[in-house]
């Protein structure tokens, strides 16, 4: 009988791929410019390197969180986690079986820009929406 962790980390896209290898994926296919657009890290934006990213991102979990959901999301194209889901961390999610990478997802920078502006523009109308009306 199969370890039940063991079965688990077999749906996990991200187990055995370390994080130089997944900057290294991103960069390979999307380069510094999307990555720096994307995630607005300062390690994408100002001599960007391998090395640099690396060491910024194992340091800061924040930042290596909001990099793998975009690995995940944006260059696997796996199903969007739910609610319940984001609270695992993406290294530690599963998916199901049978749910497997798709092809990674067309970007530009202008289409993250557009998303980004949409997103924003999605959160102030929520937000506004929510508050109560003074009287």
């Amino acid at each position: 009988m199969q370890d039940k962790s063991l079965e688990e980390q077999q749906n996990n896209p991200l187990h055995g791929v370390g994080l130089e290898q997944v900057i290294t994926e991103l960069v390979d296919h999307y380069g510094w410019d999307i990555l720096d657009t994307a995630m607005r890290f300062n390690c994408f934006h100002m001599n960007p390197s391998i090395a640099s990213s690396v060491k910024y991102l194992k340091k800061t979990e924040w930042a290596r969180e909001k990099l793998e959901r975009f690995y995940l999301s944006r260059y696997k194209r796996m199903p969007k986690p739910t609610p319940e889901e984001m609270e695992t961390p993406a290294r530690q999610r599963t998916f199901a079986v049978g749910v497997t990478p798709r092809e990674p997802m067309v970007l530009t920078v202008d289409s993250i820009l557009d998303s980004q502006a949409k997103a924003a523009s999605t959160y102030k109308a929520k937000k506004a929406q929510n508050r109560k009306p003074r009287r």
